[in-house]
């Protein structure tokens, strides 16, 4: 069935173009003359998902094959939902209007967490049985990707499978695999899950068993069919420079996050932040060649009108063509006075002259990360920047004119002290005192220093996965302690709610058994609990409480390395090895060298491609 949404629904929300579609790029088919119709599911607000860069790639990449038709799904914000409840109208696509129930596929993509209770949400509001066990051959398939897929056991049971790693290939291999499955009559949903268990990258989770321990940690994860692989492998783009990426994108009709062209100048990072996921899931760092960017950039900004292009990468600093890419970038954008925004810069090669060059048509702020107040925690974290590259770089940015600097740290890192808390007060003091120490007559009339702090959360596939969690008590202290040590008006701080840090933390270790908490809350009230006025933390403590988990045997509690994890089944291709190895030197405070200064044998040169091969 089609919604039409009459003007008395979208009157009495707050956004309506976050569901009317039509904008300018969307791509429109005859429902009946395709194979297969799949819903990219975003379970967040429409202008946090069409600011995400994954689902342009996917959205195109699938809608430039005849036989499928890919549609946007996105959370109803709660004004939305109301309505929808009060005329029981289901979940719907934004292309066509038509209810998701009887679409082919329905692939969520996991960016976060906390995003867990949404997807839930959405799949109660389309009609559609929550556990994938509950779900015959007259549903979709529900499929879901990203960065949270990797350990995706607090969600396992909801999920027919999950696509490891990169995209854009095994999104046509499965999808090709379901028109084989459907064409041969949808006898058994059991029989498409085997065919695609198949496939490098698939992870059907009813084909594994887990085992517990009378101590509640795992004991096993074990294949229970003969189609289910021992280690489920990413996928990874080997040639990045000649992957898709699509050369027109939907433009909306009202603002969203990142409205803007993103450009995605690489994949991968090579510097091994020890705390940071990302750095590691997408390993190795591979680079696509200026010219196709380039070439990119025209097209993109050509077919939409944006008036502003950014650099898309985990450490933008670090793309060796970045001089010939920003001049060329220069080229295209000066004359029409479109802005060019560098994200992701690193503080030790950083350069003015870049700066200059990207912000000639706008001036923006800045953002540095220390990440840690005191030498000791960078190295522990294997941050590799010194305090003397901030300095130098904070100079150099006052000298050049911009006021507007922000300095962002993590509290709660592992071996963190008081001191080191202190510390992010006693950098910021020493940034503002570069802008004193220049000449009243040489420096800029306003300076703006912003610290911002976010409470650590070990995650997966780290070297800090076996690490303890600080408690949320001990989070408010050091806030604490950090706000009373800035005693300057010309610092600002703000800090991050640690109560939405302890839950994610949670999840983000979590098991299967996590899984009846998560439905059990969304039927409590829980819902978009990444935005505050929404986070129901007292729902989500009484939810544990009920079914008798106790939520700190995730999040507050050191690992030993010979515990089994939940992911320890998903090999993305670094080594367990490695993380040990990374952890004992965050210990002793021993800093590793980035992939191009040296090879630290993490393991993903078996991919035989990108950093590693340079």
């Amino acid at each position: 069935m089609s919604i039409t949404l009459k003007d008395k629904i979208l009157a009495n929300v707050m956004k309506p173009t976050r569901y009317t579609g039509g904008e300018l790029n969307a791509v429109l088919k005859n429902p009946e003359s395709v194979e297969v119709r799949f819903g990219f599911c975003f379970p967040d607000t429409y202008e946090i998902a069409m600011s995400h860069l994954g689902l342009k790639i996917l959205y195109h990449t699938l809608n430039n094959r005849e036989d499928t038709w890919c549609e946007r799904v996105f959370a109803p914000w709660t004004d939305m939902e109301e309505e929808m409840k009060k005329r029981e109208m289901k979940l719907f696509a934004l292309e066509s209007g038509d209810e998701v129930t009887h679409f082919d596929i329905m692939g969520f993509t996991l960016q976060y967490e906390l995003s867990y209770s949404n997807v839930v949400n959405m799949l109660m509001l389309a009609d559609i049985p929550v556990r994938a066990k509950d779900r015959d051959e007259s549903y979709p398939i529900i499929c879901g990707g990203g960065p949270c897929a990797y350990n995706a056991e607090p969600v396992a049971e909801i999920f027919d499978f999950f696509m490891m790693g990169e995209g854009e290939e095994i999104i046509h291999e499965i999808t090709d695999e379901y028109i084989k499955w459907k064409k041969s009559g949808k006898k058994n949903k059991k029989d498409y899950l085997e065919a695609i268990a198949k496939i490098e990258g698939v992870y059907v989770p009813s084909f594994y068993d887990v085992e517990y321990n009378e101590d509640n940690t795992v004991k096993s994860v074990k294949p229970n069919n003969p189609n289910a692989k021992p280690k489920i492998k990413k996928r990874i783009m080997k040639d990045f420079n000649s992957t898709y990426a699509p050369d027109t994108i939907i433009v909306p009709f009202g603002e969203v996050v990142h409205d803007r062209v993103m450009l995605e100048v690489m994949r991968g990072c090579l510097r091994g932040c020890r705390f940071c996921q990302a750095g590691y899931i997408y390993r190795p760092l591979r680079e696509r060649k200026s010219d196709v960017l380039l070439g990119l950039a025209d097209n993109l900004l050509s077919c939409s009108g944006y008036d502003e292009i950014s650099l898309s990468s985990l450490s933008t600093s670090d793309y060796s063509g970045l001089k010939d890419l920003t001049d060329g970038l220069l080229d295209i954008t000066e004359e029409k006075k479109i802005g060019l925004s560098l994200p992701s810069l690193r503080i030790d090669n950083f350069s003015l002259e870049l700066m200059e060059k990207v912000q000639k048509v706008r001036k923006t702020g800045i953002t540095f990360a220390p990440e840690a107040g005191t030498q000791r925690l960078r190295d522990v974290i294997n941050k590799n920047i010194t305090e003397e590259n901030i300095i130098k770089s904070t100079d150099l940015l006052f000298r050049g004119g911009w006021t507007n600097v922000k300095l962002y740290f993590m509290i709660g890192l592992p071996t963190e002290t008081m001191e080191d808390v202190v510390g992010i007060a006693d950098l910021a003091q020493k940034v503002l005192g570069v802008y004193w120490a220049i000449p009243k007559e040489e420096r800029a009339k306003q300076i703006n220093i912003t610290v911002s702090t976010s409470s650590f959360v070990p995650k997966p596939f780290t070297a800090f996965q076996w690490a303890a969690q600080d408690s949320r008590e001990m989070l408010i202290e050091k806030q604490d302690a950090l706000k009373a040590a800035i005693t300057s008006k010309k610092i600002r701080y703000n800090w991050h709610d640690n109560k939405t840090s302890y839950l994610e933390g949670v999840f983000a270790r979590g098991d299967r058994r996590l899984c009846e908490v998560i439905i059990r809350a969304v039927e409590n009230g829980c819902k978009f609990d990444g935005w505050g006025e929404h986070f129901k933390f007292d729902t989500w403590m009484k939810t544990f409480d009920e079914l008798g988990i106790n939520p700190d045997f995730y999040n507050a509690r050191e690992r030993s390395y010979e515990e089994v994890l939940p992911w320890d089944h998903i090999d993305i291709g670094v080594t367990k090895e490695f993380f040990i190895r990374e952890n004992e030197k965050a210990k002793a405070a021993v800093t590793t060298k980035n992939c191009r200064e040296q090879c630290a044998g993490c393991g993903v040169n078996q991919f035989k491609t990108g950093v590693c091969y340079e």
